[in-house]
């Protein structure tokens, strides 16, 4: 069987309609070494926002910080939403205020859920995760296991004990490879994806090295078989243009602002008083794409694909930039 389409391709911020609203952690478990999952709830017991698997919410933090953790839960339970979180020690202190300030009963504001990562139709699907990038993946495998797809998972980690959501891929049995590290060694992904099948789609997440080394592999495939959601950014290319300023015009709101080269689309819409939709800052969350009504985009993101990229009709207005002299968004 064929599995069916659960979400609709992400849809451009000046389109979207985003509301915060503040939930308590109803429950929270250490799912393996380092990670902890929190299942979030309506503090009045409403229900929750309805979501397909590849989403992910925004945690607004007290201290500031916008975090994007992917739903990992029941798409099928309206009450609760489940995220797991790894503690980063080297990180920028979201994750550590999740592990050290989020208890049960604590309240917390997010924003979403929003999906740049679903699961598309295909006869097949190969899924490829790598640590805490199972989150993810977890609800894309039992919702192609639901359809009757056919199905494999590869899933590395460090360690056993670092690999969280051990016992719920356990029923899957041989469909689920489970190859820790320090047991097997680097995943083999050149055996686990093989030669290009047609109806076949590889779904990715997990650290860059995994990432590169999946897009190194299907890149013998058809254009588009490869999904991938990233952690953080891509490095720009060592042959990027440098930065130069340029015109926006925001229609929406009536703004022509000059962009200069120190400063992003975002930063000045924001100094103009634009309400804008952000979180990462980075170009990997999608929250600040905008459609493109004239002009040629600069993008310098880490989520568009290839496709996306060339028909320049949105941008990730936190880190792209512009061709030309002008640009014309529908913000």
């Amino acid at each position: 069987m064929t599995s069916q389409p659960l979400q609709a391709p992400r849809v451009p911020q000046s389109v979207q309609r985003e509301d915060e609203a503040t939930l308590v952690v109803g429950s929270r478990v250490d799912a393996a070494d380092g990670v902890v999952s929190l299942v979030l709830r309506h503090p009045e017991g409403d229900p929750l926002p309805v979501w397909a698997p590849g989403a992910h919410i925004d945690l607004l933090l007290d201290n500031g910080l916008v975090r994007q953790y992917s739903l990992c839960g029941d798409p099928a339970d309206r009450g609760a939403w489940q995220i797991a979180v790894l503690r980063a020690p080297e990180g920028r202190g979201g994750s550590s205020y999740v592990h050290d300030r989020l208890r049960e009963g604590s309240a917390v504001r997010v924003r979403g859920p929003r999906n740049n990562f679903p699961l598309r139709p295909a006869e097949r699907h190969l899924f490829v995760a790598g640590g805490v990038g199972i989150t993810v993946i977890l609800a894309m495998v039992e919702a192609a296991e639901a359809a009757g797809a056919d199905w494999r998972l590869l899933y590395g980690g460090r360690t056993r004990g670092s690999m969280a959501f051990l016992d719920r891929l356990a029923p899957y049995g041989d469909r689920v490879m489970i190859r820790p590290q320090d047991e097997y060694g680097l995943l083999d992904l050149a055996a686990f994806v093989g030669s290009p099948r047609a109806g076949t789609l590889v779904h990715a997440c997990g650290p860059e090295p995994l990432l590169r080394a999946a897009q190194e592999q299907c890149a013998s495939w058809p254009s588009g078989t490869l999904g991938i959601e990233r952690f953080a950014p891509v490095a720009p290319s060592a042959g990027a243009a440098p930065a130069e300023a340029f015109e926006v015009v925001l229609t929406r709101s009536g703004h022509t602002l000059t962009v200069p080269p120190d400063r992003s689309v975002l930063d000045v819409a924001e100094e103009a008083g634009v309400p804008v939709l952000f979180s990462c800052r980075e170009g990997t969350c999608g929250t600040c794409e905008t459609d493109v009504l004239e002009g040629t985009p600069d993008h310098r993101d880490s989520l568009l694909d290839e496709d996306e990229r060339a028909a320049g009709e949105t941008m990730l207005i936190c880190v792209s930039r512009s061709c030309g002299p002008r640009l014309v968004l529908d913000l």
